[in-house]
């Protein structure tokens, strides 16, 4: 047979890579040629491996799966990238498309969706939800921001990762040292997640992140080692 797709994945959780690389051998068209949990351990495998697809997650153990995207991008553009995240897809999908991804599959999908959604990408398809396509298409005929978008939305990339960070605990000089910047830069940051989100102080913002820390990710990977619904039909 023709050979097979090469598939690195990308996620922070072993037990996550356990269960997709189980179920992604098992396909006769696909073989797993690397697994990395942090963005210098996927750019050095990349370049070692060469793969074909890459399956990242947006959470990672070092870096974010949205600066990973477009370092492939920029370093290695015929590697063709599938989100596979438990973060919510419309907070997330365009995020990551803009940034080089070719498609996006939340892990409360069935598991079918995601050897679909490998096959897609490589045959250089876009690979998205039916509501993802939807917002798309709207914003591109009507140039218009769905009325019930979060207003989280309005925030950059990187102000959003810092947003997260923040509700996840981490003080200024934390995400300083996370995200290799300066510490005046986080605080710039927070400056203008305060202005676009109309928050009046550090604790206001300091609560908001908490909360929509707490809210963002519902019980998507409880059941099982990937997350994901068996693919009876």
């Amino acid at each position: 047979m023709a050979n097979k797709i090469k598939v690195l994945l990308v996620d922070d959780h072993p037990l996550v890579r356990e269960g997709l690389a189980n179920l992604i051998n098992q396909q006769p068209d696909l073989e797993i040629c690397g697994e990395a949990g942090n963005e210098p351990q996927a750019i050095e495998l990349i370049g070692r491996t060469h793969p074909d697809v890459a399956v990242v997650d947006i959470s990672l153990e070092t870096g974010s799966g949205i600066e990973l995207l477009k370092s492939i991008r920029a370093g290695h553009p015929g590697v063709k990238c599938l989100v596979l995240s438990m973060h919510d897809e419309t907070l997330y999908a365009e995020r990551a498309l803009h940034a080089g991804a070719r498609g996006y599959i939340m892990k409360r999908e069935a598991a079918r969706k995601v050897i679909a959604g490998i096959q897609a990408v490589h045959a250089g398809q876009l690979y998205v939800s039916e509501k993802i396509a939807a917002v798309m298409a709207e914003k591109f005929v009507g140039g218009k921001v769905p009325s019930d978008a979060s207003p989280v939305a309005q925030l950059s990339d990187r102000e959003l990762q810092v947003f997260e960070l923040l509700g996840q605990g981490q003080t200024t000089r934390q995400i300083s040292e996370s995200l290799h910047v300066g510490f005046k830069t986080v605080q710039a940051y927070q400056a203008r997640i305060k202005e676009k989100l109309q928050l009046a102080n550090v604790s206001e913002l300091m609560r908001a992140a908490i909360r929509w820390n707490e809210s963002k990710i519902g019980p998507v990977s409880a059941g099982s080692p990937v997350g994901l619904r068996p693919t009876k039909e």
